[in-house]
């Protein structure tokens, strides 16, 4: 029997404060933290992105059997 091991490469937040927002990356192998402000507006067409990268990434539908 074959095990795998996933290891965490990056982790991000999207953080609000006081209507503010914020994209927060951790490169967790180099231990360094990068913040980039971020507009409501695409904050708001987060879900579109995330569905087009998806869509991209893996383009044939999957069928569950």
């Amino acid at each position: 029997m074959e095990t795998s091991t996933q290891t965490l490469l990056f982790a991000a937040e999207l953080v609000e404060e006081n209507g503010s927002y914020a994209l927060v990356v951790e490169d967790v192998r180099r231990g360094t933290v990068q913040t980039t402000p971020v507009p409501k507006s695409m904050v708001d067409k987060l879900p579109v992105f995330l569905s087009a990268l998806a869509a991209k990434l893996d383009p044939a539908p999957r069928r569950r059997w």
